[in-house]
């Protein structure tokens, strides 16, 4: 049986620590062998009937990365004006993308119609495709940061608009938008809280018995 050391799991907890969602990139490009290393973490990431669902593109002419930004404003102006008062006048000043800035950007879709897996799993609970790619994202998440790499996530965004905007089968269901790039700064808490949008809950992670 694989043992690991405290200092294997020390570092695993310091990792998931530092797993931030950034916003704030610096400029500097991001050579593809750093991103091919991360990208791998994809092919070790659990799936249902393994079914390997993710679909996986790399955002990088004017046009498409013009669609998404315009595609991100669109979808944050009409997600500001469902609030008011403080709330809308905190929302308005948070940074909630670094589409701006990052250099590397992928659109995380989910095949929903793959053949892969013979439905193993996905009969009773289609969902789990999706949480598959989910699950290999962080898995993702979790390589780019052990190489220095911050990443973040854009749900403020239409997902069916960017699917067409990019050129994507109607099968495919965007789970993600992701930013890659080298983090302006490095932070242990996350922005929303030190800006004073929401507190993390450790109640929230206690084990209910039934």
């Amino acid at each position: 049986m694989t043992q690991f050391s405290q200092d294997f799991r020390n570092d695993l907890a310091k990792l998931m620590k530092w797993r931030r969602d950034v916003r704030h990139f610096r400029p500097d490009p991001v050579d593809r062998a750093a991103l091919d290393h991360c990208l791998a973490a994809f092919a070790l990431a659990p799936s249902v009937g393994l079914s390997e669902p993710w679909r996986l593109v790399n955002v990088v002419s004017d046009r498409a990365r013009a669609a998404a930004l315009a595609n991100f404003r669109a979808a944050n102006e009409r997600a500001l004006a469902g609030y008011d008062g403080d709330k809308a006048r905190l929302y308005a000043g948070l940074k909630l993308s670094g589409m701006q800035d990052a250099p590397v950007q992928l659109a995380i879709f989910c095949d929903e119609a793959t053949s892969k897996g013979a439905g193993l799993g996905a009969q009773t609970m289609p969902e789990m495709r999706r949480y598959s790619v989910v699950a290999a994202i962080m898995n993702f998440w979790l390589a780019a940061r052990a190489q220095g790499l911050g990443v973040g996530w854009v749900s403020i965004i239409d997902p069916v608009r960017l699917r067409d905007d990019l050129d994507m089968p109607a099968e495919w269901a965007l789970v993600a938008y992701l930013c890659i790039g080298w983090p302006v700064e490095e932070m242990l808490t996350p922005e929303l809280e030190t800006k004073g949008w929401e507190r993390r809950d450790p109640k929230l992670a206690q084990l209910l018995e039934r």
